[in-house]
């Protein structure tokens, strides 16, 4: 079958009167077309927003590509439809449908769920309702898909959980195998999840009993039924080099967020900031081979024809092999007339160097994230780059022409006090001071320009920082006016620009983050009274969000405006993520105290991840992962 001998789910008419009806038809080079009597299993794998973000997620390139090469296996896409057509859909009663073959998700195996950001919550619901699946997986029969969700937010799937029939809990390239096996044995429904329940990194909600104490906290987890694990461990791609990769991913017909080629070099960070969840679910720090990443270059370049590679990981620099890396791909890619996106790059001579030898780069901007603009702060969340660090690395960008600087901070970290705040607007103050005294008046290309954003501080699980309370909505706004304040009276104002982020979603996501499953009837009340796209600033209602938790007597204070005790049992703690809880409590003693750990190549801190017996974990100290 190919996609000329399909029919599209929807008619022209509707089509041409929605926005970018290219979000919904399919049909894209390198997507991928079966036979679907000749397969066993139909996989629906749905990123819950718009198809130009989803489009831009590398995970979801790799497990369509993976799934797709298992002759068994026909995984399709989907997206969750903008609310022009998610209109439509309701009144002209059009079941939800799948991009590839344009058939509805209903009759597919599996509903498969890309969990990145708290706030598409509500777009997991839309997706179900649209497709005629019932919201609650008690609620599912024979009849309809196993409902399941990965992602950075099974890490706490509990405000979630009573809505998929199960969460894989890891890195997708290894057990999806073992649960496709399981699935063709026939087995009822029931009897499927709970033998599942044993495959590594699949947790089944529906398995575990859950009670409360008096004052809201979780008293107990424990599984109903023999055979299930209590502690449900994520599954892990050991060594990078023997694992899947797309080298002819999807090439979207419109733009995406990210509009190239990705290269990922490496999983995993070696810094342990406080704050950072990914630094620690993607623990330890595993690297691909040069010669790996210059193979899979060729082919994505030839398989796709962008005009850009982007090298992806939590932190490009700290990759060990990154010189020889770059002087193969530069001298590879200035031959093709490709250009090289560089991210997640610590701003020093090695990276500057590199910057002024890709092809075409602008030298207009470069970011930093300095995240506290103390060096107290930058301790405390143990960021590893004091003051000296940045003014160098701006002094060395202003000299080799760029006159653009970016810095991203965080509000209301634990322990912030207002100097921490103020040492923001006199940092910004200090860097465009230092552009003045670099560059002579002569060789100036206009005034330099400083732009601070911040974010609101979010305590998320797996951090450090999950025992910490959040600030109230009404302390964000006072701390970031106050900010602005001391930037408008900085001497060098006028090459100053702050922005910060909205203060309304940050509350709700601070819920969502560290919720239990008391949240899915607040999720479904949001959703029934008009929530939908609340990633999107204006679609996003605050109000609206606070009756739903009014209705449904949630006292949301106990899950962000207090500090938690080393013994309370959280939610999420029946996943095994390799980091141990013990280990995180000591790294918040030691941020409460100021003090900064190692990285994980200097001196192991016994993090608990040396169990995985790969990468950066087993490598000599000052080695490569």
């Amino acid at each position: 079958m190919d996609f000329s001998e399909r029919k599209l789910a929807l008619p022209p008419e509707v089509l041409m009167r929605i926005e970018k009806p290219a979000r919904y038809t399919g049909g894209e080079m390198n997507s991928i077309m079966k036979e679907a009597d000749r397969v066993k299993i139909r996989f629906c794998m749905c990123f819950p927003d718009v198809y130009e973000i989803g489009m831009s997620h590398l995970g979801l390139q790799i497990l369509y590509g993976m799934m797709n090469n298992y002759e068994d296996v026909w995984c399709e896409r989907l997206f969750s439809p903008w609310t022009d057509l998610d209109a439509i859909l309701r009144k002209e009663n059009i079941p939800l449908f799948a991009l590839e073959s344009q058939e509805a998700v209903k009759g597919f195996d599996f509903l498969g769920m890309t969990l990145q950001y708290e706030m598409c919550y509500v777009n997991i619901l839309q997706i179900l309702e649209l497709s005629g699946i019932p919201l609650y997986a008690a609620e599912r029969g024979e009849d309809d898909p196993i409902v399941i969700g990965g992602g950075p937010c099974t890490y706490n799937p509990e405000p979630i959980a009573d809505f998929f029939d199960l969460f894989y809990i890891g890195e997708g390239e290894t057990s999806y195998r073992a649960l496709f096996d399981l699935y063709e044995e026939g087995l009822p429904r029931q009897e499927f999840l709970r033998r599942a329940a044993s495959i590594e990194g699949i947790y089944v909600p529906s398995l575990y009993d859950i009670s409360y104490n008096a004052d809201g906290t979780l008293a107990s987890m424990e599984p109903n039924c023999e055979g299930v694990p209590r502690r449900v461990k994520k599954s892990l791609v050991k060594e990078l080099d023997d694992c899947f990769y797309p080298t002819a991913p999807v090439v979207p017909f419109i733009q995406a967020a990210q509009d190239r080629a990705v290269l990922e070099v490496m999983r995993g960070c070696i810094r342990g900031c406080r704050f950072c969840q990914a630094g620690q679910i993607y623990k330890p720090t595993r690297t691909r081979s040069v010669e790996k990443l210059m193979n899979y270059a060729e082919q994505l370049l030839a398989n796709t024809g962008y005009e850009e590679l982007s090298l992806s990981s939590l932190s490009t620099s700290d990759y060990p092999e990154l010189k020889r890396l770059l002087e193969s791909l530069i001298e590879f890619c200035n031959a093709k007339m490709v250009n090289i996106s560089l991210p997640s790059l610590r701003i020093d001579a090695f990276s500057l160097d590199v910057m002024n030898k890709v092809q075409d780069v602008k030298k207009n901007s470069l970011t930093f994230a300095p995240e506290a603009g103390s060096q107290r702060m930058r301790d405390v969340i143990n960021k590893g780059l004091t003051k000296e660090d940045i003014l160098n690395g701006a002094e060395m960008a202003f000299r080799g022409g760029w006159n653009k600087v970016k810095l991203y901070f965080m509000l209301g970290l634990p322990g912030e006090e207002e100097e921490d705040i103020a040492a923001i607007s006199e940092l910004c103050n200090d860097i465009a001071a230092l552009y003045y005294d670099t560059v002579p008046k002569s060789e100036r290309k206009g005034r330099v320009s400083i732009t601070a954003s911040s974010s609101f501080f979010v305590p998320k699980p797996f951090t450090a920082f999950q025992y910490a309370p959040m600030d109230r909505r009404e302390r964000f706004l006072e701390k970031a006016a106050f900010c602005k304040k001391n930037v408008r009276a900085q001497l060098n104002q006028k090459s100053l620009v702050y922005h910060y982020h909205d203060a309304d979603t940050t509350m709700i996501e601070g819920i969502l983050a560290r919720g239990d499953r008391r949240l899915s009837g607040a999720i479904e009340t949001a959703y029934r009274k008009g929530a939908l796209f609340d990633a999107w600033t204006e679609t996003f209602s605050y109000e609206r969000w606070m009756e739903a938790f009014a209705d449904c007597g949630l006292d949301t204070d106990v899950y962000i405006f207090r500090e938690r005790g080393g013994d309370e049992l959280f939610p999420w703690d029946f996943i095994d993520c390799g980091v141990t809880k013990e280990y995180l409590y000591r790294e918040w003693l030691q941020a409460k105290q100021g003090v900064k750990s190692s990285n994980c190549r200097e001196r192991c801190t016994g993090c608990g991840c040396m169990t995985y017996q790969c990468g950066v974990c087993i490598a000599p100290r000052g080695g490569a992962a």
